[in-house]
């Protein structure tokens, strides 16, 4: 594996007063190419050409710095969300292209993914853990699926199947990270994977029987 080596755009950022926004690209570089055991404050330190001391006018520490790529991972997905929410198309077809923007989210923004769930923020008082900063796009989630299904689930709150729905996003980006996802001919991809599990899950908390 090739190391990595700070260069003069890095050095030039830093002396314009930007070494705050270099360490937190050469974070998210850092993390995407080597995962977040892989990462530490002395490497982000000689990518942008400063000393590991100079880290700490920013950062209380490596965690710190985690936090804030987490923090700037959660932006950019929920800006990729609220898109394609006020995409084209059918309440349907825009809330399944939510859980497509998630898988491509994933695959194109690695090191903001991992920091997403590796970073432990400390929440306000009386907040449980992760609440907080999962709130913008937990809340576009359920919010696309309430305007989806105007009626609602019969005896389902909206908040668990949307929390299925994250949760079958993120096995699935998961398992394409890793190489773990069956391809080849006849065999569906991660996307069409997604929309039938979405499909099967909504419709699924809506069963026509009376019960």
């Amino acid at each position: 594996m090739r190391p990595w080596r700070s260069g003069p755009s890095d050095r030039r950022g830093y002396h314009h007063g930007n070494l705050k926004e270099a360490l937190i690209e050469a974070a998210r570089r850092f993390i995407a190419e080597r995962g977040i055991g892989g990462f530490t404050l002395v490497d982000a330190a000689r990518l942008v050409g400063v000393s590991p001391a100079a880290l700490y006018r920013h950062f209380r520490g490596r965690e710190a710095l985690l936090e804030e790529v987490a923090e700037r991972g959660f932006a950019e997905l929920a800006g990729r969300l609220a898109r394609a929410l006020r995409g084209p198309g059918t309440p349907l077809e825009r809330f399944t292209r939510m859980g497509e923007a998630y898988l491509t989210f994933a695959e194109e923004e690695p090191g903001y993914y991992a920091a997403i769930f590796e970073a432990r923020p400390a929440p306000p008082e009386g907040c449980p853990p992760q609440i907080t900063r999962d709130r913008d796009a937990f809340g576009l989630l359920v919010e696309a699926l309430r305007s989806t299904f105007p009626d609602g689930f019969p005896g389902v709150d909206p908040r668990f199947v949307a929390l299925e729905v994250w949760a079958l996003s993120h096995g699935i980006a998961t398992l394409s990270a890793a190489g773990r996802l069956p391809a080849g001919p006849g065999l569906p991809t991660k996307y069409d994977l997604l929309r039938a599990g979405v499909l099967a899950l909504v419709h699924g908390a809506r069963p026509t029987r009376a019960s």
